[in-house]
């Protein structure tokens, strides 16, 4: 989560939402990072989730991820969360819950839906106040202008 951290630091310094994510595999080897770039690509997929997905499925020449954990420092949205169970995740670690647009446990629970063809466990609230903060600074700081 630490890494995750980082990663979030760096898309926040870069003008995105400061969120970052990190894929590791069964044996805890980081095999794919991402960080928000929906402001530098002008793309509106470019969530730190999606790109770590996209990195991992390239690195183990396979979209099924069952052997992985995804580590986030903010509650996956809609999309996301969907991405997830469609790359058949193995497990999602998370630090900040959001109340406006979480999609695991917040405002709707995708994974846990009878829509839903994969289920993975969810660990929350690692590192939470960290990542809270991170997310609160930023964007007090484009309230304020700076």
């Amino acid at each position: 989560m630490r890494l995750a951290l980082e990663l979030a630091t760096q898309a926040g310094q870069a003008g995105d939402v400061p969120v970052g994510a990190v894929i590791v595999d069964g044996q805890g080897v980081c095999i794919a990072q991402g960080e928000n770039r929906r402001q530098r690509t002008h793309d509106p997929t470019a969530h730190a989730e999606i790109l770590a997905l996209r990195q991992a499925g390239l690195t183990l020449g396979t979209w099924h991820l069952t052997e992985c954990t995804l580590y986030v420092t903010l509650e996956p949205c809609p999309m996301c969360a969907g991405a997830l169970v469609n790359a058949r995740i193995g497990a999602l670690v998370y630090g900040a819950s959001d109340p406006k647009a979480g999609a695991i446990d917040s405002v709707i629970q995708i994974p846990s839906s009878l829509a839903s063809n994969h289920r993975f466990p969810v660990t929350k609230g690692i590192l939470a106040a960290d990542c809270r903060e991170l997310l609160q600074t930023w964007f007090r700081q484009r309230r304020q202008g700076y």
